[in-house]
């Protein structure tokens, strides 16, 4: 593999995934360890991500949906499955922008349901499911990541109520704070936090811290969590303690 490609590679694993070790990278790329590293010099030397002990991290920017769509695809789907048994036919769905709620969208085809979204791959997704009721929120569009956001965003969910939200994260903190790496997202997912009556938190293990210097809300927020691995005791603990259930790999941990 040549070295521009492994940088492209390495760079796009560290957004969407937040920190990396240097053993995980040298075995996703297939290369030894030496050469990663040689690798985070090159790019720390380019300003292109900062190496800490053990691997690196890079800041984390408003990176394109097609870009992060394609990481940790199994894992989504495996979180997207669970999600999609929780709801009866006949509910109202709240899907929020990212990744994680297009595959559950695509797990809700031949269902009747009523689906809410800010999430325009999630519309192209479902838009010719005639079974599904779709509603798609308005707002202004952020092109890149394929989400409505914005006052008018905001205003429509306060018009409207859903049975289930799905939400997304860009990480999670040890005291369970779901954080967002945008700002501009938060005042929306925040909307739809008082839009839904069950609030489920997808979130897979990368997200565990993952990254966001904005808060969205607290434990005592969510009713529920799917991930696709087991949680950290202490974050587990501080969902435990907001009456948080935890779903992992089919089982129930809390």
């Amino acid at each position: 593999m040549l070295a521009e490609r492994r940088h492209q590679l390495i760079l796009r694993a560290l957004r969407s995934g937040g920190p990396a070790a240097v053993t995980d990278l040298s075995e996703q790329l297939g290369v030894s360890p030496a050469t990663i590293r040689r690798d985070l010099v090159k790019l720390e030397e380019e300003g292109l991500l900062t190496r800490v002990h053990g691997g690196a991290v890079v800041d984390e920017g408003d990176q394109p949906f097609a870009e992060v769509a394609e990481v940790r695809v199994a894992e989504k789907d495996a979180i997207a499955a669970h999600a999609a048994a929780m709801i009866a036919d006949g509910q109202s769905v709240l899907l929020d922008i990212g990744t994680t709620a297009y595959r559950l969208a695509r797990q809700l085809h031949g269902r009747r349901l009523t689906v809410i979204t800010s999430n325009l791959v999630v519309y192209e997704e479902l838009a010719d499911d005639e079974g599904i009721e779709l509603v798609l929120l308005g707002g202004m569009v952020r092109r890149e990541y394929r989400s409505l956001v914005g006052f008018l965003t905001e205003d429509n969910l306060r018009q409207l109520h859903a049975d289930w939200l799905f939400l997304g994260t860009s990480g999670v903190r040890p005291g369970g704070q779901v954080m967002d790496t945008t700002v501009v997202e938060v005042p929306v997912k925040r909307a739809m936090i008082k839009a839904g009556d069950k609030v489920v938190l997808l979130a897979d293990t990368a997200k565990f811290p993952g990254t966001g210097m904005a808060r969205v809300c607290g434990p005592e927020d969510l009713d529920v969590l799917v991930t696709n691995a087991p949680v950290d005791p202490v974050t587990r603990t501080s969902f435990e303690e907001a009456g948080v259930e935890v779903v992992v790999a089919g089982k129930v941990q809390a």
